[in-house]
């Protein structure tokens, strides 16, 4: 349970309605604009942008020493 308090201090909260009373808050679409992302959407997006970029700098880091050990002629 201590590690998901260290993710959830990581990231910020991406509920914008806060402490209101679920009575008072707007339904979605509600008060325009309309096909805002939810909190779980947001959450989503978080995680896969971090994931491609890791995956990215992980890509580039193999390219890059394949095209070293070519050029060096080391096999």
């Amino acid at each position: 349970m201590r590690r998901l308090e260290g993710l959830r201090q990581l990231f910020s909260d991406l509920n914008l309605n806060g402490d209101t009373p679920v009575r008072v808050q707007p339904q979605l679409g509600e008060w325009e604009p309309r096909r805002v992302p939810t909190t779980k959407q947001k959450k989503n997006a978080r995680i896969m942008v971090t994931i491609a970029f890791v995956a990215a700098t992980v890509a580039l880091f193999y390219l890059g020493n394949f095209f070293y050990k070519a050029l060096m002629g080391i096999s």
